[in-house]
C-alpha cells in the first residue's frame, strides 16, 4: 500500500489543478504581487520542451495528451487559462493550492519545474 502512495500522487496533483482550473473563483484570492510575477522561462525552448515532459509524466492522464481536455477534466487551452490567468496567477496556485476545492499545494515541486510547467501550458495558446 505505502508503494502505491507515490504513484497516486501526480494523478491527485493533476485531479486538483482541474478542479481549481475550472470555476476561476481562486483567481480573487491571487495577491496583486503575486499576479504580477514573470515567468523566468517565458518563451524558452528548452523550458517548453521541460515542461512539457513534466506535463506528460503529471497531468496528462487528466488533461489529456495535448491538454485539450477529457470527458471530466477542462482543458488547459482554455480562455481562462490562456488568457485571463496570468503567469503568477498560475504560479500561486500551484504553490498554495485550493483545498475548497481538493487541490493541495504542489510547493515541494521544485520551483524551477512549476515555472517549466507554467511555460508549456501557456505554450499552447500559440498552437
Amino acid at each position: 500500500m505505502i508503494r502505491k502512495i507515490p504513484l497516486l500522487l501526480p494523478i491527485l496533483f493533476s485531479t486538483a489543478f482541474v478542479l481549481a482550473l475550472a470555476d476561476g473563483a481562486w483567481l480573487t484570492k491571487v495577491p496583486s504581487r503575486d499576479h504580477a510575477r514573470l515567468n523566468p522561462y517565458q518563451g524558452q525552448p528548452d523550458a517548453i520542451a521541460a515542461g512539457r515532459r513534466i506535463f506528460l509524466d503529471h497531468c496528462s492522464k487528466c488533461h489529456g495528451e495535448n491538454a485539450e481536455g477529457t470527458k471530466k477534466r477542462p482543458a488547459l487551452t482554455s480562455q481562462r487559462v490562456q488568457q485571463q490567468a496570468t503567469v503568477g496567477d498560475l504560479h500561486w496556485l500551484l504553490v498554495n493550492g485550493n483545498m475548497k476545492k481538493g487541490m493541495p499545494s504542489w510547493a515541494k515541486l521544485p520551483d524551477p519545474q512549476i515555472w517549466q510547467v507554467i511555460t508549456y501550458v501557456k505554450s499552447l495558446h500559440d498552437n
